[in-house]
């Protein structure tokens, strides 16, 4: 039996980065592809009991440690998946993103860099020191990138370029790769050869908030009612819209958000005009990727679908998005089991990494160790493979 390439995961979540790990050599744009078992999660860690939980439901065969990783011995995270140090191919993992978030960016301490969480980043170097994988993967928000985070970045940087990974960093964009959604990551892959890591070239192309050309030759983004096609659309108690926004949230189109209700747009002249977050009552276009999809948002913070749904009360209302819904939007396959309340789903997966994302890093990362051969590399991506 083959058991696969051992793989460490740090501050694993819900499993997103892990599963795309496993499924590194699965047809891309295939969620139900589940690969050929190449590499396999030994071992996993979190401070998440819940989102550990989820973890267990789709990987019983990985081991996994809750607690704290600043009280984690790497000699025990290693024995848990029967491994020593240097045997790891990967160590992946997203040190949790809220210190470099622009969520909460009105806390002086995340402005000035000083939330105590961004020490986590020289967790991830320590065990990656202690393990010696053959090459990891860290993932995190774009700001992690920012000028406010730069020092903290910069010492990731050299610190694993002193144990002699040769770290390298880019801000991929997830539509560029299949996913639906516009959600820009930082990812930063080292090997322990020295050798520098090549990231895969994106397959998809089209606009978005940040720039209107782009490569036409390439497959256009995948849109998220490409994505949604075939689901079941039947009703769900509770999920709509209520509160003192509930009726301007109903009257705005799809992709438009509160900036609807200003004086410049044709809703009610109620807000003033960039006054809110972008994605305060935003509204999926059925023609486009969705915005990033968030793992708290305020109660009015979208994306929300483009359909309205008819309360008992006779009421036209903005419904929220489904699991099954946000599952496809994170090209997540749609039997993955996310078995908690719809504010741990939300949580859990406004927190992974989309599937198609890590799958390309992944793949480009056991290619290039020679794991896959470059020949298997795949040549046809169908734009609304999604859907099926």
């Amino acid at each position: 039996m083959n058991v696969g390439l051992p793989v460490v995961s740090l501050f694993s979540g819900a499993g997103g980065l892990d599963l795309a790990v496993e499924r590194a050599d699965a047809e891309p744009l295939q969620p139900d592809d589940p690969g050929s078992g190449l590499a396999r999660v030994a071992v996993a860690t979190d401070y998440n009991a819940p989102a550990l939980k989820t973890l267990a439901e789709n990987f019983p065969h990985t081991k996994s440690i809750v607690g704290d990783i600043r009280k984690l011995d790497s000699e025990r995270l290693l024995e848990s998946g029967g491994l020593k140090s240097t045997e790891p191919v990967l160590l992946v993992g997203g040190p949790p993103c809220t210190p470099f978030s622009k969520s909460g960016f009105w806390l002086e301490q995340k402005r000035e860099s000083r939330d105590p969480n961004a020490s986590l980043l020289d967790e991830y170097v320590r065990v990656v020191k202690e393990t010696q994988p053959e090459a990891f993967i860290l993932e995190n928000v774009q700001g992690l990138t920012y000028s406010t985070h730069r020092a903290q970045f910069d010492r990731l940087l050299r610190s694993l370029t002193e144990l002699g990974y040769n770290p390298k960093w880019r801000v991929l964009l997830a539509a560029d790769y299949g996913v639906p959604q516009l959600r820009r990551r930082v990812f930063v892959v080292g090997r322990r050869d020295g050798r520098a890591f090549e990231f895969p070239e994106p397959t998809h192309a089209g606009w978005s908030e940040h720039t209107r050309k782009f490569n036409t030759e390439l497959i256009p983004h995948v849109t998220a009612g490409q994505a949604f096609a075939g689901l079941s659309q039947g009703p769900i108690e509770d999920e709509y819209v209520a509160g003192q926004y509930g009726d301007l949230a109903a009257e705005i189109p799809p992709g438009q958000n509160y900036l609807w209700h200003t004086d410049r747009y044709d809703g009610r002249n109620v807000f003033k005009w960039r006054s809110r977050y972008w994605t305060f009552l935003l509204r999926l276009d059925p023609n486009r990727p969705s915005s990033t999809i968030q793992a708290q948002p305020g109660p009015y913070v979208g994306p929300f679908h483009w359909e309205n749904i008819t309360t008992e009360a006779g009421d036209e209302r903005v419904r929220r998005l489904r699991v099954p819904e946000i599952l496809r939007l994170m090209s997540f396959p749609d039997d993955f089991k996310v078995p908690l309340t719809r504010s741990d789903v939300q949580r859990q997966l406004g927190n992974a990494v989309p599937l198609e994302l890590g799958k390309a890093v992944a793949r480009a990362l056991l290619t290039q160790l020679g794991y896959i051969e470059a020949t298997r590399e795949r040549t046809v991506i169908l734009p609304i493979s999604l859907s099926a």
